[in-house]
């Protein structure tokens, strides 16, 4: 079987990678006849010298691969035909931004594997970058609240060495008064939880944390029976997972004891927004710092309205015209939404995502059939796979 590791080719450029040096030699010595290569990359960053110290080849063409494995989407320009393909697509939820590379893969007769529906028999997700999304999140919402108040100032995240060095920053911080609410029960939200916990930030009830104020800095963690209810006051977790028409947001009295969100929630566009634009409007809103790290443009976050980058991670949001502006203004919101959080701890980042690969991913590669890279797999032979078989309107024109 031959593998080969492919160049990032988004704008701007990822660095992380699916697997270290260390990992493809180790995969190479475990299972004879694994042949893996490494396109040559100068953005990666562990570097082509590194993969080469490994034994590992560093080549331009890939033509000779038989499965392809990079992070982000693909430039359509670039896909190979014929070949499979395992990456993050952002297909599945019908993402108008990438329905052009969906198309392109079918016409292609690619096999796209997408990481994001790597499942196990429970349905839960066996392989993410969420933690690490979670844990920079938490710092880039964190550092936005301090340049807000200008109580606090953090360092950027991407100019430390590692996770290691973070923590050891954080030792010399003691956070003022602050209330945070954070959405989700993951992998994301246990990464900011763990930045939160390990700042001393303090844990406290959803009730508690509408009913008080505090002289010290706390938050309070909201999974879906939090957020969401039935008219009748009900909710019903299979019946909210399979289909949450019908249900509505009880976030509202959040919205006027919190000083910041963050939000690290899976989010299906059938279920109700968090909170309305109408909402945001209104004297009680009190949200003024949002970090949205599931980064749905226009979705559960109204004030999400663009991805921002690593370079500027931070806009402000006019909740009186629903434009943007600078941020940091009494009038704004200030949205912290970078889509590609885990690249600012990259080496991190993709050590952990190459172990998940190696004990999930690869035993499934290595058999005549599996089922899990079945149900992961959104198209092949130019045709949706029948788990998928709901995006045919989605790439069926694009006019």
């Amino acid at each position: 079987m031959k593998i080969g590791i492919i160049r990032e080719g988004k704008i701007p450029p990822d660095t992380r990678v699916p697997l270290t040096p260390m990992q493809c030699k180790a995969l190479m010595n475990e299972y004879a006849g694994l042949d893996i290569a490494v396109q040559s990359s100068p953005d990666r960053c562990f570097t082509d010298d590194e993969y080469r110290e490994m034994g590992i080849p560093v080549v331009e063409d890939m033509g000779d691969r038989e499965i392809l494995f990079g992070v982000k989407e693909v430039p359509i320009d670039r896909l190979i035909p014929g070949k499979s393909y395992f990456f993050f697509s952002h297909t599945i939820k019908k993402q108008p931004y990438n329905r052009s590379l969906l198309r392109s893969i079918l016409e292609k007769k690619i096999r796209l594997i997408d990481y994001e529906c790597l499942r196990d028999a429970n349905g839960e997700r066996i392989i993410a970058f969420g933690r690490w999304a979670g844990i920079v999140g938490a710092h880039n919402g964190l550092m936005a609240r301090g340049k807000r108040t200008g109580a606090f100032h953090f360092p950027r995240v991407y100019k430390t060495r590692n996770y290691a060095e973070l923590k050891a920053i954080y030792n010399h911080y003691t956070l003022p008064p602050v209330k945070i609410v954070v959405t989700g029960g993951g992998r994301v939200s246990s990464g900011v939880v763990e930045v939160l916990e390990y700042l001393r930030i303090h844990p406290v009830s959803p009730q508690l944390f509408i009913e008080e104020e505090f002289q010290y800095p706390v938050f309070t963690q909201l999974h879906s029976a939090d957020l969401y209810e039935k008219a009748d006051g009900t909710f019903r977790s299979s019946e909210f997972y399979k289909d949450p028409v019908g249900y509505r947001s009880k976030f509202r009295p959040f919205t006027r004891a919190a000083d910041m969100l963050i939000n690290g929630m899976f989010w299906d566009p059938r279920a109700p927004v968090l909170f309305t634009r109408e909402e945001m409007r209104e004297s009680g809103f009190r949200i003024r710092t949002i970090a949205d790290i599931t980064c749905d443009i226009n979705g559960s976050v109204p004030a999400t309205i663009r991805p921002s980058t690593i370079e500027d991670p931070v806009y402000g949001y006019n909740p009186m015209t629903g434009e943007e502006e600078a941020p940091y203004s009494d009038h704004v919101v200030d949205v912290m939404a970078v889509d590609n959080l885990p690249n600012e701890l990259p080496r991190d980042a993709s050590e952990d995502f190459g172990s998940m690969l190696i004990g999930q991913v690869i035993p499934e590669l290595m058999k005549s059939k599996s089922e899990m890279l079945d149900r992961a797999s959104i198209a092949a032979g130019g045709s949706l796979t029948s788990y998928y078989s709901y995006l045919e309107d989605y790439v069926a024109d694009l006019d």
